[in-house]
């Protein structure tokens, strides 16, 4: 019942993350060195959530979707989906209900795909900000990570791209810039060209 309470007070959402976090977390720190070969290499998850910022029109417009309580109820929904599938149900049902679907909105359903494609690389947050993308990653703390083949496929899109990409380093946070990603679409399929490339 005490854990039941405490969930309760947490919400269960926060709960859910916090346990996600707390198991990546034994994972790749207290039991990175039990793991198999197979078992270190690409499934490995190293964050939990990936954080999206963007400073890029992504909605449902109130000319698409007239009702407010409506629309608060689809972001939510949208917000939660996880699978291809899901999100593909989700569209069809947008399309059947409210029409063809504005470019904004189209943009706005290619952000769990985002999240998808960054959470697989390792990347906690993605910033899309004046046609720049901006990924950053766990702490130096986590080094099965700067070691892992996810984060050798995103240095090796680095060096193809020199001038197209920057290291950053701010309060002990490393990020790449990445130049040219005018669009969500974009990003998508930066990191999916990422996840095809062969590691250092």
């Amino acid at each position: 019942m005490r854990e039941r309470g405490f969930i309760a007070d947490l919400g269960y959402e926060t709960y859910q993350r916090i346990l996600k976090e707390a198991v990546l977390e034994l994972k790749n720190e207290e039991f990175s060195d039990t793991l198999t070969p197979d078992d270190s290499s690409d499934g490995q998850e190293f964050v939990a959530d990936c954080v999206i910022e963007s400073d890029m029109e992504l909605l449902l417009p109130p000319e698409y979707v007239p009702q407010e309580s409506e629309r608060i109820s689809l972001y939510k929904e949208l917000d939660g989906i996880e699978r291809e599938l899901d999100l593909q149900q989700f569209k069809l049902h947008l399309e059947d209900r409210f029409g063809k679907i504005p470019k904004e909105t189209a943009e706005l359903l290619r952000i769990p795909r985002l999240r998808y494609l960054a959470r697989r690389l390792g990347i906690e947050k993605v910033v899309l900000k004046q046609g720049s993308m901006y990924i950053y990653f766990v702490d130096d703390n986590n080094k099965a990570y700067y070691q892992s083949p996810m984060f050798g496929r995103l240095l090796n899109f680095l060096q193809a791209n020199p001038r197209r990409c920057r290291i950053r380093e701010k309060n002990g946070r490393r990020s790449f810039a990445i130049a040219d990603v005018p669009t969500v679409e974009e990003a998508v399929a930066l990191l999916n060209n990422v996840l095809s490339l062969e590691t250092i």
